[in-house]
């Protein structure tokens, strides 16, 4: 038995590159564009390969998350008055990117006043809501530790 070939009986290497040396010699238009364009999405296809073998793997500085300490002594009221305040940040946070993202709507000519008129009612009605059960909470937490003895007696 012969040594098996690489390539197919009709093609040798020899062919192979004398067709693409044929092939650069004619005249072709569109020869050079096809080959430049070949190139850059070849380049494109490595360079993508690249970045992401780069994702990910690179070590990062320490991130330092701050957290915030509570007393724990401190009272159901004292607890639902923070989550009030931190309510009312949430929502001002939340409209500020909302006019944000509304200020993108308009440069892209998208209409959002409709929408954010009925979405807007709705909010209200649901902040509305949740402070309803907070002050409800409060209320009771605060009656709660009225009639609680001070701390430290029976």
């Amino acid at each position: 038995m012969s040594a098996m070939t690489i390539f197919p009986r009709p093609v040798s290497p020899k062919s192979a590159l004398s067709d693409l040396w044929s092939y650069f010699l004619e005249n072709r238009a569109h020869k050079w564009p096809l080959l430049g364009l070949s190139a850059a999405m070849t380049w494109v296809i490595v360079w993508a390969f690249i970045v992401d073998a780069n994702t990910n793997t690179m070590p990062r500085q320490n991130k330092i998350i701050y957290v915030q300490s509570w007393d724990a002594n401190r009272s159901d009221a004292a607890v639902i008055l923070q989550q009030k305040i931190d309510l009312a940040k949430r929502e001002a946070a939340l409209q500020g990117q909302q006019r944000k993202m509304q200020g993108v709507a308009d440069v892209f000519g998208i209409d959002w006043r409709a929408e954010e008129a009925r979405n807007s009612v709705r909010r209200k009605e649901a902040l509305k809501q949740i402070n309803g059960q907070l002050d409800a909470r409060l209320a009771k937490a605060e009656a709660m530790e009225k009639d609680a003895p001070p701390a430290g007696q029976p």
